[in-house]
């Protein structure tokens, strides 16, 4: 039986537990260990992210754990992360669907280039590369990708 869960926006409750899944979201599949402090963490997230992004969170109905969260505005989506328990589960999708519904027709994000199973999730979802750079404070090379509505509606229709 598949967990439900409730997506609600951001408080600072859910800030806690929110970070501590972000940060082994992140580490799992880049590889590396996260050097900044939890408290650290939670200030970006609360002085950087919650001021620019609507930032979404999904929570188990059954234990009320943060089980995911996503930041984005209607062009970008800058933070998607869920727990490493739960992936696979159908949340990753919901959340790029609803940034989807709310963007203006064109989102843009930044993914690692190691991340292989973030890169195949967005190509799943739409999105394609459009440029290639590295991010100095991880010391990692990163992929920018786009999705388009109109790109998407003319790669189905040419499927067909």
């Amino acid at each position: 039986m598949q967990e439900t869960f409730d997506v609600v926006d951001y408080t600072p409750t859910y800030g806690h537990d929110l970070v501590r899944m972000w940060r082994e979201s992140f580490e799992r599949p880049v590889g590396i260990v996260d050097w900044h402090s939890l408290e650290d963490q939670r200030r970006y997230l609360e002085e950087s992210v919650v001021p620019n992004n609507r930032v979404l969170v999904v929570v188990s109905e059954a234990t009320a754990d943060v089980i995911g969260f996503m930041a984005t505005t209607p062009e970008v989506i800058s933070q998607l992360y869920v727990h490493v328990g739960h992936q696979h589960e159908g949340i990753g999708s919901m959340l790029v669907n609803m940034a989807k519904q709310q963007s203006k027709g064109r989102l843009r994000l930044f993914t690692f280039k190691v991340n292989k199973l973030a890169q195949r999730f967005y190509e799943r979802h739409g999105f394609r590369v459009i440029g290639e750079g590295f991010e100095k404070d991880w010391q990692l090379e990163d992929l920018e990708y786009e999705w388009s509505a109109g790109t998407a509606t003319q790669a189905r229709t040419a499927a067909m």
